[in-house]
């Protein structure tokens, strides 16, 4: 029997998998590197540094917990000797994206001629007209994903580590003028456009932060209700595949420009001025 791991870009595909029949074990990458402090040597010791001071001062998940639910799962693939394949999962929009530049970054790093590596990366399919995520499929299409996986060599991990360096590295000139076209990893320079957005503009915000505070001069909402404005937003016009996580990230660094009462967020007139707001 061949010895399998499949690395899946989060926990809401894993039951999928294991429905479809298909043999190996599983390894779920629960980083969101679109957010947070970074290092280039993804997996270093400087890297982890960054991460566990994310993830403890942002998110609120101490060191123990960070390591048992995210280190442990990515170090399943640190040596891969002994088995057959690893395959990565992974979806079209910059979520999945940079989490999957950084696997391809950490497997480089123990890359061996004789375990073959491969990728199925889902988005657009024939007669749908939105992109797909793996939750849209049924473990019966599992099986016929992992059949039309493609193959990943070498020089497919060293341009992807070159990408997710470069990411890391977050120079907005070197992004917008690296391309990022590569066939292997065909929604790649849609998601670095899309990155690119969130760079501040002329006035000083980024395309998530317009459109909160556009969303809260529409009408009084809750927090809650504002982040799902902004999930059914992202679900037409963009590809960030962002959480309910990243979005309340978003709308903290916007005190300056909102009111709250009873629950309900007011834009201010700054905020009003900023934007033209009529």
């Amino acid at each position: 029997m061949s010895k399998i791991i499949h690395v899946l870009n989060g926990d809401s595909s894993v039951q999928l998998l294991k429905e479809s029949g298909l043999e190996g074990e599983i390894a779920v990458w629960r980083e969101l590197l679109c957010e947070g402090a970074l290092h280039t040597d993804f997996a270093s010791d400087d890297f982890w540094k960054k991460r566990y001071t994310y993830f403890k001062e942002e998110l609120g998940v101490d060191r123990l917990e960070y390591y048992d639910k995210t280190i442990k799962e990515i170090l399943k693939i640190e040596d891969i000797s002994g088995l057959d394949e690893v395959v990565l999962w992974f979806e079209y929009d910059l979520f999945c994206q940079i989490n999957l530049l950084a696997a391809c970054s950490y497997l480089l790093k123990d890359f061996r001629k004789d375990v073959k590596l491969s990728l199925v990366c889902v988005g657009r399919v024939k007669g749908k007209e939105n992109l797909q995520a793996l939750t849209d499929f049924s473990p019966k299409d599992f099986v016929e994903l992992y059949k039309n996986r493609l193959n990943l060599s070498k020089s497919n991990l060293i341009f992807a580590e070159e990408c997710w360096k470069l990411y890391a590295e977050n120079d907005v000139e070197k992004l917008k003028n690296f391309n990022f076209r590569n066939p292997k990893f065909q929604y790649l320079q849609a998601a670095i456009n899309q990155h690119l957005k969130r760079f501040p503009t002329e006035n000083g915000l980024n395309e998530i932060q317009q459109k909160i505070i556009e969303i809260i001069n529409s009408k009084a909402l809750t927090e809650n209700e504002i982040v799902r404005e902004l999930l059914i937003w992202q679900q037409t016009e963009t590809v960030y595949g962002f959480g309910d996580v990243q979005y309340i990230l978003e709308l903290k660094k916007l005190q300056d420009f909102y009111t709250i009462k009873d629950a309900k967020y007011f834009v201010t007139t700054k905020a009003k001025k900023l934007l033209t707001i009529e």
